[in-house]
């Protein structure tokens, strides 16, 4: 397979006009040559949190706080996760995830809830898509060994320290919330040395520094953070200390649209364009220990062809700036996963 266009080549994006060369799932070349088309070749995307169960109520709970609508084990969501038939959880984060791969994304980190049975019911709906999803499991340890990991909710919650050491002992992925609503379950967070954090929206000048000495990644997810109203993440501190990523978070919420997350974390935080794109592909691809993310000879082909002719891309004279601040599903002309 040959992909034509403008290659968005190596870690720092550098546009070169030319071809990707792809021999069994691998880019094989990436040759510099005059071509005809216009296209744009990217990195596909990965989505570093995400909650797909909620697929089942998009935009249920309207005007609720953050705890009324996902604060295990009674708020909205876990109430509706109830209710729903495994069927229609199945059926809806399929949906979700086709979503994904119609726009890019190659893989996603999942807090999945409903232990084991919540792992199960995500590898059944992603059979026969081309997204590689990493499911940490939640509630029991049962579901993490089930699953490529534990996403725990928040040391606000319980003491995580059982299911830390089972994960670490079981040599898997350990993520936690942090710092979501305030500070105050920041420190114990980090006392777990997890794999990597979540939301971070609330830290002060010493978890900063704890950050920066001990280089755990964070994922954020900016416009989940508005809509609940606990603020946004400094994005641009917490870059300077550390890998950022970017997640689009609960369903129920938001569209799990990198494009627009991307968008929004760009015009929002003081961070380059090509910044903003590394969270959105390979900082994400190294929470989840994945080779993805780079356009690079020996990597996995895991690409995002947009048409640079479509009329919001045409004319742009920086290309990885309007990638990144304005391109969007419509612009989607190919994805190779």
């Amino acid at each position: 397979m040959i992909v034509e266009g403008t290659v968005l080549r190596g870690p720092d994006f550098d546009p070169v006009e030319g071809r990707v060369v792809v021999e069994d799932g691998e880019i094989t070349a990436i040759e510099e040559a005059s071509v005809e088309s216009s296209n744009v070749v990217l990195p596909a995307f990965v989505n570093a949190h995400t909650h797909i169960g909620d697929s089942i109520a998009k935009e249920a709970g309207g005007g609720l706080s953050l705890d009324e609508l996902v604060a295990p084990p009674d708020g909205l969501k876990h109430r509706l996760l109830r209710e729903a038939s495994r069927e229609e959880k199945v059926e809806a984060m399929r949906r979700s995830v086709r979503f994904m791969q119609k726009t890019g994304t190659a893989s996603f980190l999942e807090f999945r809830e409903g232990g084991v049975e919540g792992v199960y019911a995500l590898r059944e709906a992603v059979e026969g898509l081309d997204v590689d999803p990493v499911i940490l499991g939640r509630e029991t340890t049962e579901a993490m060994d089930a699953g490529d990991g534990f996403g725990a909710s928040g040391a606000r919650d319980a003491d995580f320290s059982r299911e830390r050491n089972a994960t670490a002992r079981a040599g898997k992925l350990f993520g936690i919330h942090a710092g979501e609503r305030d500070a105050s379950d920041i420190n114990p967070a980090l006392d777990l040395d997890p794999d990597f954090l979540v939301h971070m929206v609330h830290p002060e000048p010493l978890h900063l520094d704890r950050l920066a000495d001990s280089a755990i990644p964070v994922a954020v997810c900016p416009r989940s953070n508005l809509v609940t109203g606990v603020g946004v993440p400094p994005i641009a501190d917490l870059a300077d200390r550390t890998t950022v990523a970017l997640g689009t978070d609960n369903v129920m919420l938001n569209s799990p649209s990198m494009f627009r997350e991307m968008e929004f974390a760009a015009k929002l935080a003081d961070v380059s364009a090509r910044e903003a794109l590394r969270m959105a592909t390979v900082n994400g691809a190294k929470i989840a220990g994945l080779d993805y993310g780079v356009v690079e000879e020996g990597r996995p082909a895991k690409l995002l062809v947009l048409d640079g002719d479509s009329d919001n891309l045409a004319g742009a004279q920086d290309v990885v700036r309007a990638v990144v601040r304005r391109a969007g599903t419509g612009d989607v002309a190919d994805v190779i996963l």
